[in-house]
């Protein structure tokens, strides 16, 4: 099965892996256009430094979060989005974003798990990386240009989905904010310091929450 269902749900290849790359451009116009576009949270914000909450509830309120997070996303020009973002406290994020290859994906996992990868299949990728949670900021962070990720869909189905370079370090990049993690929390304290002060200097193309 590899076309979109009526109530959202996408298909699974061969391998059990979402096929999120059909009908990219009209699921997330669907899920964009029912949703409202709300501010996002930012460093220092305690609902981005702890982790979250399982999704235990697969329902409509569930769904109505997952519209706000794409219209949020949108918004905020970005290719990947977690709930804490718009500081909502449960695991789970959504995604439009190109792998290297220009492939688009667009999806949803809920109560996410990376996969840790064997020793001989990590090949590190140190390209730029920046968040929207530290807005204007960036900085080079090394990750496994490959990625596995488990977890639900939006109706509680198991899933999981993989990537490889861009897409690989949004994969990773989602799953690390829902355990309470900022990429600038994965650098050193040098690095992290200049993240910040970039953030500080320069101004946010999209609406964010004060920090008290």
């Amino acid at each position: 099965m590899s076309q979109q269902e009526t109530d959202g749900r996408i298909g699974v290849d061969d391998e059990g892996f979402l096929v999120d790359t059909e009908d990219c451009e009209e699921r997330e116009a669907a899920y964009r256009e029912r949703g409202t576009s709300r501010p996002i949270t930012v460093v220092g914000n305690p609902v981005l430094h702890k982790e979250c909450k399982d999704v235990t509830a697969f329902d409509d309120e569930l769904a109505r979060l997952i519209d706000d997070m794409f219209a949020s996303q949108k918004t905020a020009e970005g290719v990947g989005l977690a709930a804490n973002q718009i500081g909502v406290d449960l695991k789970v994020f959504v995604y439009d974003c190109p792998d290297d290859d220009g492939v688009r994906h667009t999806g949803v996992i809920c109560n996410p798990v990376l996969e840790e990868l064997a020793p001989e299949a990590r090949v590190l990728d140190d390209s730029n990386e920046g968040c929207l949670s530290v807005p204007t900021a960036y900085a080079s962070l090394a990750r496994p240009d490959y990625a596995v990720v488990r977890g639900q869909d939006a109706q509680g189905n198991p899933v999981k989905v993989r990537g490889s370079g861009y897409f690989a370090r949004c994969l990773q990049h989602e799953t690390d904010h829902l355990y309470g993690y900022l990429y600038i929390d994965r650098l050193s304290k040098r690095e992290r310091k200049d993240a910040l002060r970039q953030m500080d200097e320069g101004t946010p193309r999209y609406e964010v929450v004060p920090n008290a």
